[in-house]
Order: C-alpha cells, then structure tokens, then sequence
C-alpha cells in the first residue's frame, strides 16, 4: 500500500513541502464536489428511483388513494422520475467539462514549478540521472503516473457523456451509442477505483510523516 501513499515533501527541492496554487486547490475541490455530485445521482437512480419498484410503488399508492392507474402510466411517471435526476447529472457533466478545460488552461499559465507535466518530466529525469533519494522519487514519479491516468479518464468521461447528451445532433453516429455509453460507464468504475486508492493514500499518509497533505491541499502548503 505504500505505493499510493501521497508524499508531502517536494522530491525536486529537497528540504521543501510542496506548494499548491489556489487556483489549482480551488479545481482540485470543485472538482470533488462535481464528481460526488455526478456519482450520488447515478446511484440514486439505480436504487431509490430504479424504474421498476418506483412504479409498482406509484401504482399501489394511486391505488390506494381509490386511483387506478395502468402499468404503463405508473411506469411513465417513474421514468419521468428518473428523468429528471439524469437532467441533473448532465448538468454536473457539463460543469465537469468546465473544469476539465480549466484544468487544462492552468497547465499553461501557472508557475512552471507547479506544473503537473513538468514535475512529472523532473522526477523521470531524476529517477534516471541519479540514485540520491531515487526510491523516493520513483514512488512519486508512480504517484504521478497515477494522477495522470485520473486525468486521462476525466477527458474520456467528459467526451463519452457529451456524445450521450447530445445524440440527437449526433444521429450520423448512433450505431456507436451503445459502445460509448459502456465506455462512460466503465470509465465511471475506474474512477471510483481511483477515488477509494486516494482516499486510502492520503488516510495513510496522514497517519505517517506525511502529516499535514489535507491541509496543504486547502492552505497551500509550501512551509517546512
């Protein structure tokens, strides 16, 4: 488990704790809460809204309220139900563009030092060029390897359940819906992988000499 384990210094600067822009804490928290979001309204779909028990549910209910109603109105209600909690996650998926394209600006215009593809390039070179620390470099260069994978998932997710939002302007396609919406949701598995890997590294780090990631990530970091 060490391998996930997030480290707190700066293994390019020795004797440094790594600084975290705000704009780049501001994506990191947004995007939390995005992802939490998009992910609470599948699973409420899936269990409290689940078509078919909410529409043997709506037509008890009628029916107990001297209403009598067909399987095929009780079950329009509960997609119409469901509906509307998909509006909802296609809203948290455009904003999850949003902040994908953001993400992506800030590689450009922030501080070259915080730059995700150039700490990445350092650490490969360092781990190459020199055996000083190069255990402690290799596992921030596998950390990285990692956060990069997160990233390249987002940009499948965003460009997946665009296609899926917008099929109708996209009717040349079609015959690949099926496909795409696999892909969305199998990407949406590894994601929640990469989220419980996380959650479990910081947990982790927190309890050894990396005390103090959590609040870096909402302070900035950057003090010895």
């Amino acid at each position: 488990m060490t391998i996930i384990i997030p480290v707190r210094k700066d293994v390019l600067h020795h004797g440094r704790i790594k600084k975290y822009s705000t704009s780049l804490r501001l994506w990191h928290w947004a995007n939390t809460i995005v992802i939490s979001g998009s992910l609470l309204t599948v699973l409420i779909n899936s269990t409290i809204i689940n078509e078919r028990p909410v529409s043997a549910l709506v037509k008890a209910e009628l029916k107990n309220a001297g209403a009598t109603v067909s399987d095929e109105q009780a079950g329009s209600v509960a997609h119409a139900l469901g509906d509307s909690v998909w509006k909802i996650h296609i809203y948290f998926g455009y904003i999850l563009v949003g902040l994908l394209l953001f993400r992506l600006a800030l590689e450009f215009f922030q501080l070259a030092d915080q730059k995700f593809i150039r700490k990445m390039k350092s650490a490969y070179r360092q781990f190459q060029t020199t055996k000083k620390n190069r255990e402690l470099v290799k596992h921030e260069l596998t950390v990285k390897a990692i956060y990069a994978l997160f990233y390249i998932l987002l940009l499948v997710m965003a460009v997946t359940g665009l296609f899926l939002a917008f099929e109708d302007l996209l009717a040349p396609f079609k015959s690949i819906r099926h496909s795409v919406k696999e892909v969305h949701g199998f990407c949406m598995y590894l994601i929640l992988a990469f989220i419980f890997v996380h959650l479990t590294g910081v947990f982790l780090a927190e309890r050894k000499d990396n005390k103090g990631i959590v609040s870096d990530m909402i302070n900035g970091g950057g003090e010895a």
